[in-house]
């Protein structure tokens, strides 16, 4: 009897539909063939985050035989197709990222402080940095013959202690050290990080005074102190400082009122010499250049005006880079407009993505931590939305030259001024939320006004005044960036004290950020119709930060300072003398913008000398909270009751046994594993804690000096 199929084969049918799907993503990717490019420093960017956000070594591991396996299905897919080109090297790149910035993690190591520690010791001075607005000098320096301290510290003087003293310099100090701080609440700065690939081994303040050798500092200071002083001479008090920071790099002078406005108005980018700045001067000369050589016939004739105007930019935009400390920022920015350059030298037009992919690239290439510094992205992000709108067809129609009266085309010169700062703005926005937990509103409009004036006023006064200088006839190029900067500067503050100048959220989820970042880069590189798809996890992302709770408790990282959420919205804290730094951490942390209230003076919180008691909630979500603010010393039999009536026990000391609160006890020692504290109080509650238990990364398992000749034990964590 002859057999028949009896059902049709699935397998068949499935491989087709596999097929037609490869097929029309094969399809795409052929569409944009051109921008597959781009997407190499993002890839190499992913691996970078990625181990920076995997805790451990098997982790790290994990994913890179992760990745070797996506390879390997790549390769399945077929070299010959795109797609399986794109999945190899993808991988591929993503594995040079982790093994890069795990390899510079590991070459950067140096020793780091144990604990707190007051010595004394003598040092070399690597670096003097002046803060005229705060009263403070910071100082780089490498202990002398003391194998207990790390190679390298960084302490804080007064502008007294610290007088005429110059890199190179030895001298000798007392200070107090302790290792550099982790972030002291979920999501907060994490300066151990940065430290650690700065090789800072411990930070402090001296006490008393600095010795120094016999006619120690009377050498010349470096030029670019010199130079910061003499802007200081011309020009008085903040707005001196923004000048400085405009020329040098150095914004010491600049008074916290002015900085915060700064911040608050979206103008800040204007006091970090970046691409701006650069562009600025090295468009400047180079422009300069070729209009003096141009009066060269043989010159223009055999067609060297542009190299030469070329190479003479060059030469100023290095200088200007080595004035202005040699920064990532700066250094990045001078590697674009190198590669800007050597566009216009090719004939190949000067601004394109590939061009900003290139910088990203070799700046990651050379510094891979510089990824997760909020700069790095702020700046790149900013570029790459600007040239992805001007490459746009639609935006090419808009600014094209064509016949018509001149107030229609300044009118469309704003227009596109105005939506370029739009762009970068909602580009900007996730950034800013994320390391700030703020972002400005208002920053898109006022930069309409403020990149102008900086670039064709500010910045080519203070160029002929400092030129004029040398024969003394700078005086009048002084007034005029004077008065440019006071109009900066009030610029800056109408803007910020405007209403809803300034959005302020709770913490970005981290995996909410990296899907925004990822459906950012999917819209601005991609070309045709499938980027907008990228808008998806924008919008998820973004939905993801809208819908993040405010915390109900902020507790810092040595328990001292607690900032409790209040019906109206606002936070109250535990502790109100504390700082203005504690204040404005506390305050980003929740994600507010007023001021924080005294709990104290609360009516439903009850205190003593020793504690304060209050309940946060109702029903049964109602908790009841215990916070110790007091020194005395008080017996475990007689705290017993209280902490066992409390949901949570908060203490910066050491709590005795008996004291459990019902949910959760917080002491010096649990704070020490876990950090800073943002507590839910939900039902059921919740706690997000600033470090991870298991965390391998090198800064928080470092090697430990004791810093007074005593050996101490060197597996435990950093903190």
């Amino acid at each position: 009897m002859a057999t028949r199929q009896l059902q049709t084969p699935i397998a068949p049918r499935r491989g087709s539909r596999w097929g037609a799907r490869g097929d029309a993503i094969e399809l795409r990717l052929e569409a944009e063939r051109e921008r597959i490019a781009l997407w190499l420093p993002a890839a190499l960017g992913a691996g970078i985050a990625l181990w920076l956000a995997l805790p451990t070594a098997m982790h790290w591991i994990g994913a890179l035989l992760a990745l070797g396996a996506g390879a390997l299905a790549g390769g399945m897919i077929g070299w010959d197709r795109r797609l399986g080109r794109v999945v190899v090297i993808g991988c591929g790149v993503m594995a040079t990222g982790i093994l890069l910035i795990w390899g510079r993690a590991l070459w950067v190591a140096a020793p780091v402080l144990a604990q707190p520690v007051t010595t004394s010791f003598s040092a070399e001075v690597e670096r003097v940095d002046a803060q005229p607005a705060r009263g403070q000098v910071r100082l780089i320096v490498r202990p002398h013959a003391r194998a207990d301290l790390p190679p390298r510290l960084r302490v804080t003087a007064s502008e007294e202690q610290a007088a005429g003293v110059i890199p190179g310099e030895r001298i000798g100090l007392r200070a107090r050290l302790m290792p550099p701080p982790t972030a002291s609440l979920p999501g907060g700065y994490d300066f151990a990080q940065r430290a650690w690939f700065d090789r800072l081994g411990a930070v402090g303040t001296v006490i008393g005074d600095i010795g120094r050798a016999p006619g120690a500092g009377q050498g010349p200071p470096p030029l670019r102190a010199r130079l910061t002083r003499h802007i200081h001479e011309q020009v008085d008090g903040s707005a001196g400082g923004v000048a400085a920071a405009l020329v040098t790099g150095d914004r010491g002078a600049i008074s916290e009122a002015d900085d915060e406005a700064m911040r608050r108005s979206g103008l800040a980018h204007l006091l970090s010499i970046s691409g701006l700045h650069v562009t600025a001067v090295v468009g400047f000369v180079m422009l300069l250049s070729m209009r003096l050589l141009a009066l060269s016939r043989r010159l223009a004739l055999r067609g060297w005006v542009l190299p030469l105007a070329a190479a003479a930019a060059a030469l100023a935009g290095g200088g200007y880079t080595l004035l202005a400390g040699a920064e990532v920022p700066t250094l990045r920015s001078f590697i674009a407009s190198l590669l800007v350059m050597l566009a216009f030298l090719l004939g190949r037009e000067a601004l394109t993505l590939r061009l900003v992919a290139a910088g990203a690239l070799l700046v990651m290439l050379w510094r891979p931590e510089a990824l997760a510094g909020p700069s790095f992205q702020l700046s790149f992000a900013a570029v790459t939305a600007i040239v992805a709108l001007h490459e746009s067809r639609w935006m090419r129609a808009f600014v094209a030259r064509r016949e018509e009266p001149w107030v229609f085309r300044f009118g469309r010169g704003i227009g596109a001024l105005v939506l370029t700062g739009l762009v970068v703005e909602a580009a900007l926005a996730p950034i800013a939320l994320f390391h700030f937990h703020k972002a400005g509103l208002y920053g898109a409009l006022a930069n309409v006004v403020a990149i102008p004036l900086t670039t064709f006023v500010i910045m080519p006064a203070e160029a002929f005044a400092l030129l004029f200088d040398s024969i003394g006839l700078g005086a009048f190029f002084w007034w005029v960036a004077e008065a440019a900067l006071g109009a900066l500067i009030a610029l800056a503050h109408w803007v910020a004290a405007a209403p809803g100048a300034v959005a302020t959220l709770p913490v970005f989820p981290p995996w909410g950020f990296a899907i925004t970042v990822f459906g950012g880069l999917w819209f601005l590189l991609w070309q045709t119709r499938w980027r907008r798809a990228g808008l998806i996890p924008v919008a998820i992302g973004m939905a993801a930060l809208l819908a993040q709770p405010r915390p109900d408790l902020l507790v810092t990282g040595d328990g001292k300072h607690i900032a409790a959420a209040l019906p109206d919205g606002g936070y109250a804290l535990l502790r109100d003398r504390a700082g203005d730094y504690v204040r404005d951490t506390l305050s980003e942390a929740a994600g507010i913008d007023t001021p924080l209230a005294a709990l104290a003076e609360l009516d439903h919180v009850e205190c003593n000398r020793d504690f304060c008691r209050w309940s946060h909630g109702k029903g049964a979500a109602r908790r009841v909270i215990l916070a110790s603010r007091g020194r005395d010393r008080i017996e475990g039999a007689d705290m017993a009751a209280a902490c066992a009536a409390a949901d949570v026990v908060i203490s910066d000391r050491w709590l005795p046994r008996e004291c459990v609160g019902r949910w959760m006890t917080i002491d010096r020692d649990s704070l020490a594993e876990t950090g800073g504290l943002a507590l839910y109080l939900g039902d059921p509650p919740t706690a997000v804690s600033a470090l991870r238990r298991a965390d391998a990364h090198p800064w928080r398992r470092p090697e430990q000096l004791s810093g007074n000749d005593e050996a101490i034990p060197t597996g435990a964590p950093a903190q």
